[in-house]
């Protein structure tokens, strides 16, 4: 659906909110509205020199437990927390490469051209990156980094759209991007748009979007957000694979991206 002028010039427009000092609640109406929902993009803006990001995995626990965004960010003592990745039928392992200092939940990197650095090694790169392996050497950077989460592309280096449209596919999305000044954007949308669709509205967006990566789709997208005296938590419901389902509630992921303050 295209959007009116009045939407469109109101979809221009982030409306910011400063939870504490380097995080920052965005909401924005989509430049593409949905048939369902309130075709919203919430977006949480972090700065890497007051927040660290960390990965935590069911598969590093002996149990195997899986936990929502939210029960991941009370047990961890997080101020917020996204899907980390798309997994596999195991409940488990990611689909691509993701690991951490102390923890490999898959080793093999796959085809997939975006690759998240994070926990640095080293102070002369970024707290965190984003890798597009079709402009730039994995291999030159990875060992400076002590986590990696590999996924699917969303936005090119340049900074492009590279996703075909597929209207026939629409789902709730949960992304993660980098701006220019190197700052980490944690994207929800729960109203069902095409990928093609989604990175167009984020493009337009005045985010300053430099990077994207897409984490998950459908009823398991979640963001949770805990700061500022704010405690918030969007959950995913639609998706073209889950026709007629209206979720309303988190559902338990394997795999986690995190945010912590740093202890100063």
């Amino acid at each position: 659906m295209l959007p009116t002028p009045a939407a469109a010039a109101d979809a221009a427009n982030v409306s910011w909110e400063t939870l504490e000092p380097g995080l920052e609640l965005g909401s924005a109406a989509s430049p593409i509205s949905s048939d369902t929902g309130d075709s919203r993009i919430r977006v949480l803006r972090i700065d890497p020199a007051r927040f660290e990001l960390l990965l935590l995995n069911s598969s590093a626990s002996p149990d195997g437990t899986r936990l929502t965004a939210k029960e991941w960010s009370q047990r961890y003592g997080l101020v917020a927390a996204i899907n980390a990745s798309l997994y596999q039928s195991d409940l488990s392992t990611s689909v691509s490469l993701m690991k951490s200092r102390t923890h490999t939940n898959n080793p093999r990197l796959s085809r997939h051209n975006a690759v998240l650095l994070f926990d640095r090694l080293d102070d002369a790169v970024p707290p965190v990156q984003i890798v597009d392996r079709t402009c730039r050497d994995l291999t030159a950077v990875q060992g400076r980094y002590g986590a990696m989460v590999q996924s699917i592309r969303m936005v090119s280096c340049q900074p492009t759209n590279v996703w075909s449209q597929q209207p026939q596919n629409k789902w709730s999305t949960a992304a993660l991007g980098v701006d220019q000044n190197g700052k980490l954007l944690l994207i929800h949308v729960r109203s069902p748009l095409s990928t093609h669709d989604l990175i167009d509205g984020l493009l337009t967006l005045p985010l300053g979007l430099h990077e994207a990566m897409l984490l998950e789709g459908g009823p398991e997208a979640q963001l949770y957000v805990n700061a500022g005296g704010r405690e918030l938590e969007w959950v995913g419901s639609h998706g073209s694979s889950f026709a007629g389902i209206e979720n309303t509630y988190a559902l338990p992921i394997p795999n986690v991206l995190g945010v912590r303050r740093i202890a100063k």
